[in-house]
């Protein structure tokens, strides 16, 4: 019995392209691409693990941006931010699509396949949309902001761009607690690392008192029969409100020197 392929890579984005490129070199047909870290091993299936070549990598991106668009190219990036279990094929069948259409390709609405990439793609734009509304930063001890997110998707490089262009005079951390991973900004330029946890942390002294402020302005201005509960969450969802000081900074465990 012929085995389904499988391509594994690891994880980032750089990795991806690079099946992508070995897809069409090798002239495989594989069922699955996915990183190694989300494998479920599986007796019907050959494995082919592909190592991450950064001039294969660039050849990929340089082909899709130049060849179909840079639109394109950022559907695939961000197809690949979803993380949805099945954004690996997803990406080769669109970036078949798109070589097959050309500059044209995001005007076959009616293809199955852009028709799921531009799905995916809209969910992630839109909880990007959200955060860059949403995100709270506090202010540390040692004048850092600092700010948690838990996203569906893994939003945290273009979170950590805009930021960088809209606070560049401050340094500041995001923090996908999530994933354990966190953006951090110097003034200058901005890198993602592994960040486990910040452990114990202490306040700037005015900051609990800034942000009893706000919730007190918060409450203020909110007119009780005019609530539309049903309308907020549609906005933003009730799994986003724990970190909003305006929806309870005790009820999330903050205290004036913890942050949990």
């Amino acid at each position: 019995m012929k085995k389904d392929l499988v391509y594994l890579y690891d994880g980032s984005f750089e990795g991806l392209l690079t099946c992508i490129y070995e897809v069409y070199y090798r002239r495989d047909d594989p069922k699955q691409i996915t990183s190694k870290e989300d494998l479920t091993f599986s007796l019907v299936e050959e494995y082919v693990h592909i190592d991450t070549e950064m001039d294969k990598f660039k050849k990929v991106y340089e082909s899709i941006e130049s060849k179909i668009s840079r639109e394109f190219l950022k559907t695939v990036f961000y197809l690949y931010l979803s993380e949805d279990k099945d954004s690996g094929i997803i990406v080769l069948n669109y970036i078949r699509t798109g070589y097959k259409y050309g500059k044209d390709a995001m005007n076959y609405q009616t293809n199955p396949y852009i028709r799921a990439a531009n799905e995916i793609y809209r969910k992630v734009s839109l909880e990007r949309h959200r955060f860059l509304g949403l995100l709270r930063f506090k202010m540390l001890e040692n004048g850092i902001l600092y700010a948690i997110i838990e996203p569906d998707h893994n939003i945290i490089s273009i979170l950590g761009g805009h930021f960088s262009q809209r606070m560049s005079n401050e340094y500041w951390i995001i923090h996908d607690v999530k994933r354990s991973i966190a953006v951090f900004y110097n003034k200058e330029q901005w890198i993602i690392k592994s960040f486990e946890s910040i452990g114990n942390i202490s306040f700037q002294e005015n900051e609990l008192s800034y942000q009893s402020l706000w919730k007190a302005y918060y409450k203020h201005i909110a007119i009780d029969n005019r609530k539309n509960i049903r309308q907020k969450k549609s906005y933003m969802p009730t799994r986003y409100w724990k970190h909003l000081v305006e929806e309870g900074v005790q009820k999330n465990g903050f205290n004036k020197t913890n942050l949990d």
